[in-house]
Formats: C-alpha cells, sequence, structure tokens
C-alpha cells in the first residue's frame, strides 16, 4: 500500500543547535536508507507558515503496522507528529516517476454527480476523463493519482509551468463541471528520492538539509 504522510515537527523550546543538528544529519540518513528499502518514495515542502516545519511524504509498507515501524524509526519522530492517508490505487494512475523541471502540484478531488444524472451521460464522461487522464500522462503533466478515503475522492500528483497552468489543466478535464478541487504547490525537498531518481539531488555522501525553518531560530 502506499501512504501520504504530513509531517510536522515541533523542536522543544530550549533545544540545544547541536542537538538539532545531530537529529538532522541522522535523519537525513536514514531517509536514504528507508528510500533503498522502498518505504520511502518522495518527499515534498508544502506552503509554510513563518517558523513551520513540516513536510509531506509518500510512503510503502505491506499495512498500517508495517507504515507506522517505519515512521517510528526516524529520527525526527521524537519532535514530530503524523497525519496518514491511505492511499488506494486508481484505475487511470499512469505510475509515472519524477522528472527535472516544472512545478509539482498535488490536487484533491471530490466528484459530485447531480441528481438525476442519466447512467449513459455518467459512463461517457468516465470514458472521456480516462483519455484525458492518459494524454496528460504523456504529456507529461499527471505522474500519479490514487483513490483517497470517502465517496469520489481522488489524489493527483501533477508537474505545470506554474499555477495558471496547473488551473487549465484541471479546466480541461471532462468531470471539471462535477469536482471540486484543493490545488497544494509543493516544493522540492533535499532528501526527496525522486530527486535523487531523476539526478538532481545531492550526493550519498553530503546529507541534505530538512525542513528547519530558519525562523525557528535553529541553524539558520
Amino acid at each position: 500500500m502506499e501512504y501520504l504522510v504530513t509531517m510536522t515537527t515541533h523542536v522543544p523550546d530550549g533545544t540545544s543547535d547541536q542537538a538539532v543538528a545531530e537529529v538532522r544529519a541522522r535523519e537525513a540518513a536514514h531517509s536514504r536508507e528507508l528510500a533503498g528499502q522502498g518505504h520511502l518514495l518522495r518527499l515534498w515542502r508544502p506552503p509554510l507558515r513563518p517558523g513551520e516545519w513540516r513536510s509531506l511524504g509518500l510512503f510503502a509498507a505491506a499495512d498500517d503496522a508495517q507504515l507506522e515501524q517505519v515512521l517510528a524509526s526516524m529520527p525526527l519522530r521524537v519532535w514530530r507528529t503524523d497525519q496518514v492517508t491511505p492511499l488506494a490505487p486508481h484505475p487511470n494512475d499512469p505510475g509515472r516517476p519524477a522528472k527535472q523541471g516544472a512545478t509539482e502540484f498535488l490536487t484533491t478531488f471530490t466528484i459530485a454527480v447531480p441528481e438525476g444524472t442519466p447512467g449513459r451521460v455518467v459512463a461517457d464522461t468516465e470514458a472521456r476523463e480516462a483519455r484525458r487522464t492518459k494524454d496528460l500522462a504523456g504529456q507529461g503533466h499527471l505522474l500519479r493519482l490514487w483513490n483517497l478515503p470517502g465517496q469520489g475522492r481522488a489524489l493527483g500528483l501533477w508537474r505545470a509551468r506554474d499555477p495558471a497552468e496547473m488551473q487549465a489543466i484541471l479546466e480541461s478535464l471532462p468531470l471539471d463541471a462535477w469536482m471540486t478541487v484543493q490545488t497544494t504547490r509543493l516544493t522540492p525537498h533535499p532528501s526527496d528520492p525522486g530527486l535523487a531518481a531523476s539526478g538532481r539531488a545531492r550526493s550519498p555522501s553530503s546529507p541534505a538539509p530538512l525542513d528547519l525553518p530558519p525562523e525557528a531560530g535553529h541553524l539558520g
């Protein structure tokens, strides 16, 4: 199974810069180990408020229990709270890897078909949606697609030049009229295994910094 994990870290007041640096270094090293084991697939930074330390991770595990073991093994867990969202396979998922260039976005879709819509109209719209997502994957815009818990909910991972292009892509989807969409612009995380796979990451011998905001006062 795959999981999206929102990881929020709160460093206790009074923690020394040296202690934070040591935990960050161990976290970066362990993240590489988890990536090598196939558990950590991607890491991103979502939009952050001043002083906030948060990241999003795409993880793979056999089940919830194994995922908890993986998360508990991470050094930053001593200061971190994790929000886990299980992801189910989507029939239109292209399963594309990370690529260089462009900005990545996560989109949460909620589809509500208007009451009274004929079944043949729904089936035709869904078929056109499948064709359109295949086209967008071929153009390098759609990387991944999952079903989320709840009726008519899905999560997409996209690439676009900017928010305007992302919005135009979403509006081109046949299901657009029936969807509400929440879009999150992502920024690269230096420990992202996807960056390593695409040749953009640091050398494994050079630990990458993690998400410590300068405003927190540690290692600014």
